[in-house]
């Protein structure tokens, strides 16, 4: 029996209208009455995270930002972050306000931004860059654009950082044969931070072998969480290239294939 299980939300755990169905949280709460662990894992930062896994049924560790954080919602504890240095925030910034970009940046439960959106979840910054970071650690930040150069632009730019590293984009920045669907954004984080890294850390934290663990995701972000665990599973949805390198493909996000692989292990068929 697999003693906890990792799950993307965009893509994966949700339908394209952003639905988590039915079925597939009667197959996760059925998984965790098992006693495995379901953790929801995103770029999101940890309040959005823990909205989805309640509404998920899932357990009460999310890992956000890509890897950056994982929080025990239930106890109110950062189980591990790893941030941004301020002179990285701050030279972030300063590319956003050259290429007239948004930048969001995941500073523990809030997601500040460079312009403001019409989202009640993110806080316009009103101070200047130097005085935020002073008081306040940043573990992702964000580039989005409806504008396709400007991010190409920033992409390149950030290529050539020593310590940070573009860990989520939109896909047709990776694959070209792609959609290009809006707004393209870039995802930067610290080179160590990962997907993976967090699984690890998480299944050292509540003593569970990595043979014993399961990841499902659909994109490249999600690369290091298939090399991480014991088994490896795709959506239907997600790009050929990534499909090749998993133990199981999976049904789209959109036909239930979170719930229809659960309900397998909930039958002892895996």
């Amino acid at each position: 029996m697999y003693k906890i299980i990792f799950i993307d939300i965009d893509g994966t755990l949700r339908n394209d209208k952003e639905e988590i169905t039915a079925e597939t949280k009667k197959a996760i709460y059925k998984i965790t009455q098992k006693g495995c662990y379901v953790v929801v894992c995103s770029g999101r930062p940890r309040n959005y995270l823990e909205e989805v896994s309640k509404e998920a049924l899932a357990s009460n560790y999310v890992i956000g930002c890509n890897g950056g954080e994982i929080y025990d919602y239930q106890e109110k504890k950062i189980i591990y972050q790893n941030s941004l240095s301020n002179e990285e925030v701050i030279d972030l910034w300063n590319l956003a306000e050259e290429y007239d970009v948004q930048l969001i940046m995941n500073s523990n439960s809030k997601r500040i931004t460079r312009k403001r959106t019409d989202s009640k979840a993110s806080i316009l910054l009103e101070e200047p860059i130097e005085n935020f970071v002073t008081n306040h650690s940043v573990t992702q930040c964000v580039f989005s654009s409806l504008n396709l150069e400007p991010i190409q632009n920033i992409k390149k730019k950030i290529e050539n950082k020593e310590n940070i590293k573009i860990i989520n984009s939109s896909k047709c920045l990776i694959n070209k044969t792609l959609l290009k669907e809006k707004p393209f954004f870039l995802d930067i984080t610290c080179k160590s931070t990962s997907k993976g890294t967090a699984i690890k850390k998480l299944c050292k934290h509540l003593n569970i072998d990595l043979k014993e663990s399961i990841a499902i995701g659909d994109s490249y972000n999600d690369i290091t969480m298939f090399e991480t665990v014991g088994y490896s599973v795709a959506m239907g949805n997600a790009p050929e290239d990534i499909k090749e390198m998993v133990d199981e493909v999976t049904d789209t996000n959109n036909q239930e294939g979170v719930a229809k692989f659960l309900n397998k292990l909930n039958e002892g068929v895996k």
